[in-house]
């Protein structure tokens, strides 16, 4: 356990720190809130405020405030330390840096009048959000109205208790100011982010205000993005670490793996930070962004999720390590997938598969394959089944991507016959079905493609239909042995 007795960071600490740990490259007292965060958790802070720390000793109006909206833990943890904490870059070499960009910490469930303050200084131009899904109290593609928060903040909007109120609030006030509002921007890891949270604010601020939803609708920008980078939980081990580097306390500290990407759609309606300089990718096709890294990184996940384990194997740096394996699933990206997708303006595909493999074999992150096996029902249709559809329609072979596919009914068959239960939202007709199958491709292949939820439009596709019997049945006794031979033959 971390030494409580030990001088904790601070701005006091930062002369005393080790000159191999980074730290902010600007007067902490002399920069200037600029933006406010809502959802200021662990992977806000390894990653959008990192880019911002890196651009604030010459752009000192960007600093940030960081919101949580029900857990004081965040400001009661980095009050004490000067808004300070460590992080640490997991690479073949890690590195430590200390990240002073946020700074102010609020929690909104018992300081909501200071957040909804900000929300109304117009120096604060930018709004950003990692609140998960959950965090949008949506039903399908609107705002759910009968979602408790939602019902609260219709009743009482100037005392919120959602990010969509708060938002609408922070906008109403704008407006009645006279000031020029913030532009919105979502950075949690969902589809078209954007378009989803402008919507929601929208239908939300129709119930309250027909002309501020007027208002919002012409006046404010909900820009879409793409986030990328894995950051694992923070534990005693790291606290210990980090604690042993920098010769001082940190209460909170956090790690990620050196990769980060951030891709922002390029449409702002205030002022915006100079996000380029930082290494943030600005475009205006955030969808191809997002394809991208579905049917390259995700594609290639699952594949070495469900081969791998077939092969008994652990982790994905284990799983690169196993030569079959990894070539054939970088043969499977540069040849297979890449070709086909539609890349956006500006996205290199070698580049981007090197990065991705460097990622997977990074030894500081153990990304296990179970794990990634997950909801394989829910995830194979957009990672796997769309790039299989577009393959066919461009006439190109399919072999290849069939693979992963038998592999996931072989490891379904498996897992049912071990008695292990599959995460996933279909396991029991899973379950059942893997029981009920034999490792026959004639009968189990038609069992699995009458799945409508998983493989229409493709089921009845007799190009499809026939590859894909193929694969399964090569994979015959699905043994690591039969795999590493089937994956060299590819």
């Amino acid at each position: 356990m971390v030494d409580s007795v030990l001088k904790r960071l601070s701005v006091r600490a930062l002369a005393e720190l080790p000159a191999s740990v980074a730290t902010p490259a600007y007067a902490l007292d002399e920069v200037r809130i600029g933006i406010v965060h809502i959802g200021a958790g662990a992977f806000h802070r390894a990653h959008q405020a990192v880019y911002l720390d890196d651009l604030l000793a010459r752009f000192p109006d960007w600093a940030i405030c960081g919101v949580s909206l029900h857990s004081s833990e965040a400001r009661d943890v980095l009050r004490p330390q000067d808004g300070l904490y460590a992080l640490s870059l997991l690479g073949r070499e890690s590195r430590l840096r200390v990240i002073g960009s946020v700074r102010e910490w609020l929690c909104a469930r018992d300081e909501g009048a200071a957040v909804l303050a900000r929300l109304a200084d117009p120096r604060v131009k930018l709004v950003t959000l990692t609140i998960t899904e959950k965090g949008y109290c949506l039903a399908g593609p609107d705002l759910d109205m009968n979602h408790p928060d939602i019902v609260h903040d219709l009743a009482s909007p100037q005392t919120p208790r959602s990010a969509i109120g708060y938002l609408v609030e922070g906008l109403r006030l704008r407006r009645e100011q006279g000031s020029t509002p913030y532009t919105v921007l979502s950075c949690d890891n969902l589809a078209d982010n954007g378009h989803r949270l402008r919507r929601a604010v929208l239908q939300y601020a129709q119930r309250l205000d027909a002309s501020l939803a007027g208002w919002i609708e012409f006046h404010v920008a909900f820009p879409c993005s793409m986030v990328d980078s894995i950051t694992p939980a923070t534990d005693d081990a790291l606290r210990e670490r980090v604690q042993h580097e920098l010769g001082v306390s940190d209460a909170w500290p956090i790690q990620r793996e050196t990769y980060t990407q951030w891709v922002v759609e390029d449409r702002f309606c205030n002022d915006r930070p100079p996000l380029e300089l930082a290494g943030v990718t600005l475009s205006r096709d955030i969808a191809g962004y997002d394809r991208a890294k579905l049917r390259l990184l995700n594609g290639a996940h699952s594949s070495l999720a469900y081969l791998g384990s077939l092969m008994e194997i652990d982790s994905v740096g284990e799983a690169t390590a196993e030569p079959a394996l990894a070539a054939f699933v970088e043969r499977l990206m540069r040849e297979h997938i890449a070709p086909v997708i539609a890349l956006p303006e500006g996205l290199d595909a070698r580049s981007y598969i090197d990065a991705i493999l460097e990622r997977f074999r990074n030894p500081a992150i153990r990304h296990r394959l179970s794990q990634i096996a997950w909801d394989g029902s829910q995830k194979l249709p957009v990672r796997l089944l769309s790039t299989i559809g577009e393959a066919l329609a461009q006439e190109r072979t399919i072999a290849p991507l069939c693979i992963p596919l038998a592999a996931w009914m072989h490891f379904v068959r498996r897992q049912a016959h071990r008695g292990i239960a599959l995460v996933d939202p279909l396991n029991d007709t899973l379950t059942a079905l893997g029981l009920a199958c034999s490792g026959d491709p004639e009968t189990d292949v038609p069992a699995f493609l009458a799945l409508d939820a998983v493989f229409a439009p493709l089921s009845d596709d007799e190009r499809f239909r026939s590859w894909l019997l193929r694969a399964y049945g090569a994979l015959g006794d699905a043994r690591p042995a039969t795999v590493a031979r089937v994956l060299k033959a590819v």
